[in-house]
């Protein structure tokens, strides 16, 4: 399961990166613009991965325990809110781009060239609000390949598409940054459509639309029960991860650039312990619905083991790429630079993080634990971490690399934090309901074919 996932996880975060690394082709200038508006869709992924999570902790345990009327009803309360929220930010991205890029940066012309792909891009956040939460439904439901195969084959057209209008190529206009806005609607639709059909195949489970108007209370209000404590984990930690890119967006254009890239090999590679953290906190969640926690616990044990390998070996390949990526990017020599430390530090930094993604965003709240990443991302980024980047770059002016330093040790600092809490076993447990109502009560169905 976790193999499906991370390559899921990978071709998502290629999707991501797809627009930057294309752009770059272009100028520097498209490569900083697109990467600090595409802050903002991760902005809007982390409440997606708020509603998400939550939807998963419910949706394993429950299919664990064979009962899929639950998570239809769970599946259209999350879906109510996936859709006002898409509408919302759309209509934000609209309306006031060139603000929101005021935020990010204070250059003229990223401010600019940002504005116009945020614009132009908005629509794609409501295809992406749907598809996610039915992707989502199909990994704790028996459907990790297909869903796997949605996302990669999204990320194929996204690409092809994003040549043909960035670059002009088969007789398309050549639009630049406007074309790979573009792009994100055509890949994201696609997205959209094909988990509605296969939804709508006899025996899936599927969105009712009478659910979604009167969802079942009880189930309803475990999910928030679960999912607010996921969703201010999720703003707290991506706030802070935002608030990293204003800080070094408001150092100069090459640091701008060349944490672009940094980031964007971070994120690829460290797809690879998310997928193990989340494929491990299906397994883990279905476990646990069975009652099996003796299995959940011993799992859980080798997924701690597994990640800190994982990590390893990820930092391991970042610094043998680290070459062959400075020769392969278009940046100024200083840009390059700053590149060649940053991809140092991000060796270390996935160790951490892939330890951290296991835990706090796999095993925990697989047993509902959704409180104490909250609890540790607060501390140890916006009073540790932001403060210190902060003064680092604005009131000590220190060098770049020591900024992205500094801004690249949460991950690291709270290690201690996550083991002494994953020994006290407190998100080793059941959540369903063995009896809520008439309408919960129900036979396994709906099972793969």
């Amino acid at each position: 399961m976790a193999g499906p996932i991370a390559f899921q996880q990978f071709m998502l975060a290629l999707s991501s990166s797809a627009d930057s690394l294309m752009l770059a082709r272009i100028g520097q200038e498209e490569l900083a613009a697109a990467s600090l508006a595409a802050q903002y869709q991760f902005f809007f992924s982390l409440f997606l991965a708020a509603l998400t999570l939550g939807m998963s902790i419910l949706v394993a345990q429950y299919w664990g325990a064979g009962n899929t009327h639950a998570i239809e009803s769970i599946l259209a309360c999350v879906m109510r809110y996936a859709v006002l929220l898409s509408l919302i930010f759309c209509a934000v991205l609209v309306t006031i781009p060139r603000t929101l890029m005021q935020v990010m940066t204070n250059d003229p012309t990223l401010i600019t060239l940002g504005a116009q792909y945020l614009r132009v891009s908005a629509v794609s956040y409501v295809f992406l609000g749907i598809s996610q939460i039915y992707l989502c439904l199909m990994k704790n439901t028996g459907f990790v390949v297909m869903s796997t195969a949605v996302s990669s084959v999204g990320v194929l057209i996204h690409i092809i598409v994003n040549a043909m209008l960035i670059y002009g190529h088969f007789g398309f206009p050549a639009l630049g940054i406007l074309g790979a806005a573009l792009s994100s609607i055509v890949s994201r639709a696609f997205e959209c459509i094909w988990p509605l059909l296969h939804s709508l195949r006899r025996g899936r489970i599927r969105v009712q639309p009478t659910l979604m108007l009167r969802t079942q209370r009880v189930l309803e209000r475990d999910y928030w029960r679960y999912c607010l404590p996921v969703l201010g984990n999720e703003i707290v930690w991506g706030g802070g991860f935002m608030m990293y890119t204003v800080i070094m967006g408001h150092l100069n254009t090459d640091a701008i650039a060349a944490n672009s890239i940094a980031n964007i090999v971070k994120d690829l590679l460290v797809c690879f312990c998310l997928g193990l953290g989340n494929g491990g906190g299906i397994y883990i969640g279905n476990l646990l619905g069975q009652n099996r926690l003796s299995n959940a616990k011993e799992t859980a044990r080798r997924l701690c083991h597994l990640a800190i390998a994982v990590g390893a070996l990820t930092g391991g390949i970042i610094l043998l790429l680290r070459p062959f990526i400075l020769h392969a990017t278009n940046l100024s020599p200083r840009a390059k630079e700053y590149l060649s430390g940053m991809l140092i530090i991000c060796s270390y930094y996935v160790i951490g993080k892939s330890i951290n993604s296991t835990t706090v965003a796999g095993i925990f709240p697989a047993g509902g634990d959704a409180r104490f990443g909250l609890l540790c991302d607060s501390v140890t980024m916006w009073i540790i971490v932001i403060p210190l980047g902060i003064m680092a770059a604005f009131t000590w002016k220190l060098p770049v690399l020591w900024v992205y330093a500094l801004l690249n040790v949460d991950e690291i600092i709270k290690l201690p934090a996550v083991f002494a809490h994953y020994r006290r076993y407190r998100w080793l447990r059941n959540v369903t309901r063995a009896t809520t109502d008439s309408s919960i009560r129900c036979p396994a169905r709906h099972r793969p074919q």
